[in-house]
């Protein structure tokens, strides 16, 4: 069955860095789209990051831009995103996700930016 769970949140001060990861079973990783999505407390899941299924193109909303970096390792079925530059606003539950027949995620991994 397909399974994605996150890992690598936690507390971090604002301007400072987490780096997040994803480890995908159940189904052919090197050739599916994924996606990080976050959900902040009384907010709806908002998209954060894009990969394509090689890894060579990615794409990010302007709240993330230049900031958060998505990327892929097909060998190890793992996705990444690496965190820069941390505000409060970034605080929330991150998940990977995947479309297969029905968009799948993870449980989550909570980001906390605060001083």
């Amino acid at each position: 069955q397909v399974k994605l769970v996150e890992s690598g949140g936690g507390l971090v001060q604002p301007g400072g860095s987490l780096r997040l990861s994803c480890e995908a079973s159940g189904f052919t990783f090197r050739t599916y789209f994924m996606r990080w999505f976050r959900q902040a407390p009384g907010k709806e899941r908002e998209l954060v990051a894009f990969i394509s299924s090689t890894g060579q193109t990615t794409d990010y909303p302007d709240s993330v831009k230049g900031r958060f970096t998505i990327s892929r390792d097909n060998a190890r079925n793992m996705v990444y995103l690496q965190m820069n530059r941390l505000k409060s606003d970034d605080t929330g539950v991150y998940y990977c996700s995947v479309d297969l027949e029905k968009r799948y995620w993870g449980q989550g991994t909570q980001v906390t930016v605060s001083s």
